[in-house]
């Protein structure tokens, strides 16, 4: 995608990484944007740089009991367990139709055993249509007490390397903020094969009915996203980014092209965008053309070169 910017200058944003070319670097999250049914009806799904599905997981899911979104003062708590109908209604029903947008479609990935990831990946990647296969890393391992997938470095690594021998396409491990050194991920990640990185995933948290004196969610703990994650998104992409040579992708608490272009300062190569979907669902292509405009005012002829500006010196 390009515009007149100035006199004579044009102003592009597209971005290339892993093998793939994106008109420009504002893709949906996984999880905020179902297939972007929902969205069709506000605006024309073209305009995505890539769409970022919801997970498929190797069964399918109904999901967590009710309650399963709570609001916070800057974001919400989700809960929803991963409902999804599975990979074959995928395949048959759900991929054909996104394939006819003629963008980049990513498929998250989320299984319960390295196994599953396996077969999953194999399955999935051979589809025609699909571009990359973003592995949700922060799903339980029953395997291993039920403790996240990207909970350690050897966990991340033992993941990445069984999955890359059957993944035909672009592998993007998602990572979880609850720990310790995401940057000690990403690299493991990178070593075993990964093409990509995308982060953060959300970070756990909690919310309590003060009048029923019980947890509002019905799973107790859900997941944190929106503009309270935001500065720490930002500065685990920052760590990442400054870690591997691999492209970072930037997730959590983007808003408005303001919040993707300081993380595209940081160092991503593209953003995604999930929460805001919720608020306004225009957040994406007002996303679009806002970095539109700000490299025609700063008479910037291509977005590529703002990547990492915040890291110079």
């Amino acid at each position: 995608m390009s515009i007149a910017a100035g006199e004579g200058i044009a102003a592009s944003l597209a971005v290339e990484f892993a093998g793939m070319r994106f008109q420009n670097p504002v893709f949906s999250a996984s999880g905020c944007f179902g297939w972007g049914d929902e969205y069709a009806r506000f605006w024309d799904l073209r305009r995505l740089g890539a769409l970022v599905g919801k997970a498929v997981t190797p069964q399918p899911r109904l999901g967590n009991p009710s309650v399963r979104i709570a609001e916070t003062p800057a974001g919400m708590l989700n809960a929803i367990g991963l409902q999804n109908p599975g990979p074959e209604v995928f395949l048959e029903k759900i991929l054909p139709r996104v394939r006819e947008l003629g963008i980049p479609i990513w498929v998250n990935v989320s299984a319960f055993s390295l196994q599953e990831y396996v077969d999953l990946c194999g399955l999935l990647s051979t589809a025609p249509g699909v571009s990359a296969i973003e592995l949700n890393l922060s799903c339980p391992n029953v395997g291993r007490g039920r403790a996240e997938f990207c909970v350690d470095p050897e966990a991340v690594s033992e993941t990445v390397s069984a999955c890359r021998p059957v993944c035909k396409c672009a592998l993007v491990p998602k990572l979880s903020p609850n720990t310790t050194d995401i940057a000690a991920l990403a690299s493991a990640a990178e070593a075993s094969g990964a093409d990509a990185v995308s982060l953060i995933n959300t970070l756990i948290g909690m919310a309590i009915d003060v009048e029923k004196r019980r947890p509002v969610l019905g799973n107790r703990t859900g997941g944190l996203s929106g503009p309270a994650v935001k500065p720490v998104a930002l500065r685990m992409v920052y760590e990442v980014a400054g870690a591997v040579s691999i492209p970072v992708v930037g997730i959590g608490g983007i808003a408005c092209w303001r919040d993707a272009l300081e993380f595209l300062m940081a160092g991503a190569s593209a953003v995604q965008v999930g929460t805001a979907n919720f608020i306004n669902p225009l957040a994406i292509p007002q996303i679009v053309e806002g970095l539109e405009t700000w490299l025609r005012e700063h008479q910037i002829a291509d977005i590529r070169e703002i990547i990492g500006a915040a890291r110079a010196g």
